[in-house]
């Protein structure tokens, strides 16, 4: 029989394997370096865009790579490279939120149902599997279509819609470490619910959540952009990569360029993201999968 002094000083030990770079694939390092050029291409972009994304006529339309457009220019004579990196900005800020969103939301959702359990589980898991069966393009376009299209609300459709994936997966890690011996001596020291959620369950599931918000953003960038060419995310002027597909297909025996480089450019951001999240659930996912121990 354990004692109880000892279980009323038992703490979560750290984790058996901690994030450490050194660990992460070659393939994740050169995925995260790929990362952090689109995010200094971001932040950087009002220096590095040869001309305003949204000024027309800067060329004369439909112009072919140069020397002075490196990507040419579109239907309005825009310059396509400054376009593309600008819409660098939109796609992570809109993708990276709605990510945050998902992981904090679900990640909650999943740690406190996944302690509670009994009929709040049950209950709770029924209804989100139940969200989960309809298709979220369809509540994305039926929440969007009805409160107008705007970059914000696009994120926080999107990041609500994530919120059942997440929390069924962390809801998976908690239950693995909620009948742990220091989950039992929180409630004997007469902790609530949510205190045993965010200082004893919330350090034991962070990779988990690293992992799924590195997931979302991924999902994000894509649904975004999908909901972008179907003119239900931003709008114009706005250098948006799905609405600029979406613009320039119509006229793409013209000109590819308009269409070729902000979906190169997603196309190779999903990627990165792709493989770095591989190495991060490498590194995490066998260490989370039993709890902290």
């Amino acid at each position: 029989m354990t004692d109880l002094s000892v279980l009323l000083e038992s703490r979560p030990r750290p984790a058996g394997r901690r994030f450490a770079l050194q660990r992460l694939p070659v393939s994740a390092k050169v995925a995260g370096l790929v990362l952090l050029a689109y995010a200094a291409v971001a932040m950087l972009a009002p220096a590095i865009a040869p001309y305003p994304p949204n000024e027309i006529f800067v060329g004369s339309p439909f112009e072919p790579p140069s020397a002075a457009f490196l990507l040419g220019t579109d239907s309005l004579g825009r310059d396509v490279l400054s376009r593309t990196i600008y819409g660098s900005r939109t796609i992570l800020l809109m993708g990276g939120a709605a990510a945050g969103l998902s992981a904090s939301i679900g990640g909650l959702l999943g740690m406190f149902i996944g302690y509670r359990g009994g009929v709040l589980d049950e209950v709770a898991m029924r209804m989100l599997e139940i969200i989960m069966s309809i298709p979220s393009i369809i509540f994305a376009l039926l929440i969007v279509g009805s409160l107008g299209a705007s970059a914000p609300l696009v994120a926080v459709t999107v990041g609500l819609l994530s919120v059942p994936n997440v929390a069924r997966v962390v809801r998976a890690a908690t239950q693995s470490v909620a009948s742990e011996d220091f989950i039992t001596a929180a409630r004997a020291r007469g902790e609530t619910s949510l205190s045993i959620v965010l200082r004893e369950l919330l350090p034991n599931v962070t990779g988990t959540l690293i992992v799924e918000f590195s997931i979302r953003t991924g999902y994000s960038i894509l649904f975004i952009g999908g909901l972008g060419f179907l003119g239900f995310g931003a709008q114009p002027p706005t250098a948006d990569w799905g609405l600029m597909v979406n613009e320039g297909r119509g006229t793409i025996d013209a000109s590819i360029w308009p269409v070729a480089a902000p979906a190169a450019g997603m196309a190779m951001l999903v990627t990165a993201v792709n493989l770095f999240t591989d190495g991060v659930n490498r590194l995490f996912g066998p260490a989370e999968q039993g709890g902290v121990r």
